[in-house]
């Protein structure tokens, strides 16, 4: 299990000072650093149709950027170019636990565990992102250079790459192995590495305005709400026909902000749509409801382990009542499972300790079965 090092981070001072703020670099934020995936395992990875993942390099001064999957890398030589894994935490169990550490952040806000393998002199090129980072080092060793907040100029420099004009550093460091970058969005930035190397990126994302609409407006259509028409019996006499007078624009847009002052239908639709994996999951799903006593057998033996990149969130005023959300959909389940469900969705692993004392409770087996059997949940002696 990996741990901030507390005697260089501090999570409520770096809310305070650094978040959404100015970019941090914690040096040996991780003491003792060591992979958790190896350069040839995430190459296999990149080989794989269901696994998001491209190679970014140059070809003289020209950028190149291919998508995946791979079936070869020997043509690419030994230095200049990148391969970058999206959603590791959906495939590597091992990789996935580097994302426990950064839960002082709700999950809600995770985008992805990201990992990079990169040799002498590869990167992406500098670029702005739109989302907050923490870039873990991995083997190896890479230099950064992050500038400051402003109006920088981006351009296309390959169709699959937006790169931004070059920039004053803020920043401008060596990272070795277990040391962390925090860059907040919006801050122009550039690695490239010294020496053949991995790193990792703990991403986290917000929703814009748009996406969140747009989501909504799915949401009431699939749920066949919001087809409510205006009315307006007591209308008057309209002097000007092209006209949209000022009691008109307040019907009209009464009529939109109403959508969201029903708690029960957005609380409905916030909780299927942050719950939606962003990336395929590595579902095992199960043919058949898994047996009751196999059920009680492995909570004896084994720890309760949430699937990689499975989104569970609840409200706490809808858990109470027996409701959570997981994999984009509504979940129900006996309101008296409240306290053990609320610790599947915030917890990755739920012990056997955890579990003991749910072992004659029909109503929780039930459930764990229902949640194994769609391969959301798995035993494991992890």
């Amino acid at each position: 299990m990996y741990q901030l090092n507390a005697e260089e981070f501090n999570p409520e001072e770096f809310l305070t000072k650094y978040w959404q703020k100015k970019p941090l670099v914690i040096r040996q934020g991780f003491k003792n650093f060591q992979d958790p995936i190896s350069a040839d395992e995430i190459a296999g990875l990149a080989c794989e149709e269901e696994v998001e993942s491209r190679l970014v390099y140059k070809e003289g001064e020209q950028w190149q950027a291919q998508f995946g999957p791979f079936d070869s890398y020997q043509h690419l030589g030994d230095k200049n170019w990148s391969l970058v894994v999206q959603a590791l935490d959906h495939w590597s169990e091992e990789a996935a636990q580097m994302i426990e550490p950064f839960r002082f952040i709700p999950q809600w806000r995770l985008d992805d565990l990201m990992v990079s393998f990169a040799t002498p002199g590869g990167g992406v090129g500098p670029h702005i992102d739109w989302y907050d980072v923490f870039i873990c080092q991995g083997s190896g060793k890479r230099h950064w250079r992050v500038g400051d907040k402003g109006q920088h100029r981006e351009y296309t420099a390959h169709p699959a790459l937006l790169h931004v004009e070059a920039f004053k550093a803020i920043i401008d460091v060596e990272l070795a192995p277990g040391d962390i970058l925090y860059i907040p969005p919006g801050f122009p930035h550039e690695g490239i590495t010294l020496e053949t190397s991995l790193s990792f990126s703990v991403g986290f994302r917000a929703q814009s305005a748009v996406s969140l609409l747009s989501g909504l407006a799915d949401h009431l259509i699939d749920h066949e709400q919001g087809g409510e028409l205006i009315s307006d019996p007591e209308r008057e006499i309209s002097q000007y026909s092209g006209a949209i007078n000022h009691a008109d624009f307040a019907m009209i847009k009464q009529q939109i902000t109403s959508l969201t002052q029903d708690n029960d239908m957005l609380g409905d639709f916030i909780g299927s749509f942050y719950t939606q994996a962003k990336h395929e999951l590595d579902l095992q799903a199960h043919n058949e409801l898994i047996e009751t006593e196999h059920v009680i057998f492995a909570m004896t033996e084994h720890n309760l382990m949430r699937l990689g990149g499975l989104r569970a969130f609840y409200f706490p005023e809808t858990l109470l009542q027996g409701l959570c959300y997981i994999n984009g959909s509504a979940a129900k389940f006996p309101a008296a499972i409240a306290p053990i469900v609320q610790l599947m969705c915030d917890q990755v692993v739920v012990s056997t300790e955890q579990l003991k004392p749910w072992l004659k409770n029909r109503d929780f087996i039930d459930f764990i079965a229902q949640q194994v059997t769609a391969g959301y949940w798995y035993f494991s002696d992890s």
